[in-house]
């Protein structure tokens, strides 16, 4: 189990935009059961709407920031399919590392 903490900088944090997030992480922790807590941060400059998101996995913390001119919601979107590729390739890493042959010396 995991815990989601979301904060805004000059952004509420709508019900909707709750949801939205809720949405996507649960998205990705079906690719993975080792999240262990996801920090995501949502922020608006002059024009542009931005999301970031850190997951921390045992070992490992992976990072994604998106951004959007015009919704909150793609950048949103954008984020998460940034961090689902990094989860991807992570497991590709571990599977990997876990299937190497031992050398006898």
């Amino acid at each position: 189990m995991y815990t989601i903490n979301i904060t805004g900088h000059h952004v509420d944090i709508t019900p909707a935009l709750k949801e939205h997030i809720n949405e996507k992480m649960d998205k990705l922790s079906r690719l993975t059961d080792q999240i262990t807590t996801i920090q995501v941060t949502l922020m608006q400059d002059n024009h542009e709407q931005k999301a970031e998101a850190r997951i921390h996995l045992p070992g490992k913390e992976l990072f994604a920031v998106a951004a959007s001119e015009n919704r909150l919601f793609h950048a949103i979107d954008a984020m998460a399919e940034k961090l689902a590729r990094q989860i991807n390739k992570h497991k590709t890493k571990q599977s990997a590392n876990h299937q190497k042959p031992m050398v006898a010396s």
